[in-house]
């Protein structure tokens, strides 16, 4: 690994990107207008391949970085399909089948920039220690390991996850987490989760994530208290742009692109790939920032989590 932190490895020369998390069914249902609570709500609805870490390796594998997603699927039907679509867009599975539980899928109730998800999490909560070591004994060349902050956040899998980190520090592999929910992160309580945390290289968060973890302050204010526990913070703040912070201290906030919102499922998983690739490859952060938008921009402006074909 390299000296100097701020410039790890380039992933596209010989470097691997291992993402630990979930698979998902997604069952978006794009709303024709609000929702009529008790009553019919007419929609154009997509069955898609989802999961917030398996999103992300789907956007590396399309960027041509190597990437190997770590998780746990059905041993059903679901399971194999979503398996096979990874495996078609590039992406390393070393995903463990689980008898007799169901592969999660999550319905999403999209209307323009806002989305409400109802989740079953199924197979998704028996990814194990086990699995996680496997997958870095069979992945020797990898520089880089990224944490979906679901698999901390749910006790059956949050062993996992803490295990992920902890053998990606002794093999020396840099390491990032998506905070992954709001909701979630606030039953996990702010300091529990920022103690599994301490030490990654690069926290993402979006904004509630960010009121969640660090109190209602405005994006610098946040990733400075949040600096004390991860070595880099980016702010995700949706149409308002992206601030990043960390403990040089360097500040960077830049715009959000301008594009027409179809489907916004998906788009910090874009934008977290779009992130690692370039700083892995050494851009400072006003191109990582940079590159992150340009990807979420490009998933706000198609319906579904992954790249389209």
């Amino acid at each position: 690994m390299p000296s100097d932190p701020a410039r790890p490895d380039p992933a596209g020369q010989g470097g691997r990107i291992l993402v630990v998390g979930d698979v998902i069914t997604d069952v978006v249902a794009m709303l024709a207008g609000p929702l009529a609570s008790g009553s019919d709500t007419a929609a154009e609805i997509r069955f898609t391949g989802g999961g917030q870490a398996a999103n992300t390796a789907a956007w590396l594998a399309a960027q041509g970085v190597p990437v190997t997603l770590v998780a746990a699927v059905g041993d059903d039907a679901a399971g194999r399909d979503r398996v096979a679509e990874l495996i078609a867009a590039g992406v390393d599975c070393a995903v463990a089948r689980i008898a007799g539980c169901p592969t999660g899928t999550v319905i999403v109730l999209a209307a323009g920039d806002e989305r409400t998800m109802i989740t079953e999490r199924g197979a998704n909560l028996r990814l194990t220690p086990e699995h996680v070591e496997q997958a870095l004994a069979g992945a020797p060349e990898a520089t880089h390991l990224h944490l979906s902050g679901y698999v901390l956040l749910d006790p059956g899998s949050r062993p996992a996850g803490l295990h992920a980190l902890a053998l990606a520090r002794q093999q020396g592999l840099t390491t990032s987490v998506d905070a992954a929910s709001a909701a979630p992160l606030r039953a996990a309580r702010a300091a529990a989760f920022l103690s599994w945390v301490r030490g990654v290289d690069v926290l993402l968060v979006n904004t509630d994530e960010a009121a969640v973890l660090a109190g209602g302050l405005d994006p610098v204010a946040q990733g400075r208290a949040l600096a004390a526990s991860a070595r880099r913070v980016v702010v995700k703040q949706g149409a308002a742009g992206a601030t990043w912070v960390d403990r040089q201290p360097t500040i960077v906030a830049i715009p959000a692109r301008r594009v027409a919102v179809t489907d916004v499922t998906g788009a910090g998983d874009a934008f977290a790939a779009g992130l690692l690739t370039a700083w892995l490859a050494g851009a400072p952060p006003h191109a990582a920032l940079e590159r992150a938008t340009r990807l979420g921009a490009a998933a706000v402006s198609q319906v579904g989590a992954r790249p389209s074909d």
